[in-house]
């Protein structure tokens, strides 16, 4: 019998390409070979699919952040069929054979945020992760903070401020702003990785950050800062019937001075650590669990998320933001938070593929 075709898509049109690339190369480090058929595809910074080159670089090298290399067959998968097709600049369009299942290394808007998992539900493709609704909310941090407000979950407050709203009713924004509080954190409201953050302290300091993440998002959420220490916890999907499993949480530790958890904080050597497990209270560890899992199934998440709490001076839980596809390299937080439960990298990799065979295409 014919091993199972795992593409595993990487890359793609937003400010999260670097990112994606890394925990793609870790995937495929790990990916039983002996057990699937593997097809490396990179999405370019323009929207070109190519099968991946044979030297593609995937991890930070020499400070330099990694991106898709386009020398590979340009490639196109056409809606209604679970089949890849290869394009040669001069040749004949040659068909690779249909896909098994999409593991969607990606990140960020025209990824992470439903676009790539309706082109591939209209391919009739199954993948790993979330369907197109979660996907969306969970992407976007204002949609999301409602319905997490909706199932009853503790959050912080916060203002959307829309492109056009800023333009033309500054007066207002400014002043729903101005009563959360200063410091106020402002970032775009569907992007991640700490891309575009800001910590605005005054007027002046907002409007510089509001520019900031317009860059990436003309939709931003304005956030009250929250006193308190990060812990994170990673929910996953169970096979069978078994509800949603969460793992131990941990707690993110800042160690390159930064004054919050940016982007090289994340990504860059030696600037943070993670505290597995957190060194909270057994009641309020079992409470955050609880918490995780009521977000996974609020947002009707499936595959993998991580959720994202501050635990407050007096002992008070609060939920910030849950990441559908969280950071996938072997050392990313939801990777390390499983592996510290029991489950290692290469047995997550394992997992996440079974759910998404397992899953039939289409509505579920």
């Amino acid at each position: 019998m014919s091993k199972p075709r795992v593409a595993v898509v990487f890359g793609g049109r937003n400010s999260e390409h670097a990112v994606s690339l890394m925990g793609a190369g870790s995937v495929l480090e790990v990916i039983d070979r002996s057990k699937y058929e593997v097809i490396p595809i990179g999405i370019a910074q323009d929207g070109r699919w190519v099968l991946a080159a044979s030297d593609q670089q995937f991890a930070i090298e020499d400070g330099k952040l990694p991106v898709v290399d386009t020398s590979g067959a340009e490639l196109a998968l056409p809606s209604g069929e679970a089949a890849l097709v290869a394009y040669e600049q001069g040749s004949i369009p040659v068909e690779l054979g249909s896909v098994d299942v999409v593991f969607p290394v990606m990140h960020g808007p025209f990824a992470e945020d439903g676009t790539i998992q309706g082109l591939l539900e209209m391919a009739g493709v199954r993948y790993v992760g979330s369907g197109v609704l979660a996907s969306a909310v969970g992407m976007d941090k204002g949609y999301m903070k409602t319905i997490l407000a909706s199932a009853g979950l503790p959050i912080g407050r916060y203002v959307v401020v829309r492109e056009r709203d800023w333009r033309l009713d500054r007066d207002r924004v400014v002043k729903e702003v101005e009563e959360l509080g200063w410091p106020v954190f402002v970032k775009p409201a569907r992007a991640g990785s700490s891309q575009g953050i800001s910590k605005a302290h005054d007027l002046a300091s907002l409007e510089a950050a509001i520019e900031v993440a317009q860059a990436h998002d003309p939709k931003i959420l304005v956030e009250a800062a929250i006193v308190g220490r990060e812990i994170e916890c990673a929910v996953l999907e169970s096979l069978g019937d078994e509800p949603p499993a969460a793992s131990v949480p941990g707690e993110v530790l800042v160690e390159g001075g930064q004054e919050f958890f940016d982007f090289e904080a994340k990504y860059y050597p030696d600037q943070m650590s993670l505290a597995v497990p957190a060194d909270i209270p057994a009641d309020k560890t079992e409470e955050l669990r609880a918490m995780a899992v009521r977000a996974f199934e609020a947002l009707g998440c499936e595959g993998l998320s991580r959720v994202d709490f501050f635990y407050t001076p007096d002992g008070r839980l609060i939920l910030n933001e849950i990441n559908t596809m969280p950071g996938f390299t072997s050392l990313s937080v939801a990777p390390q938070l499983w592996a510290a439960t029991g489950l290692s990298y290469a047995q997550l990799v394992e997992r996440l593929i079974q759910l998404a065979l397992s899953r039939r295409a289409g509505l579920r």
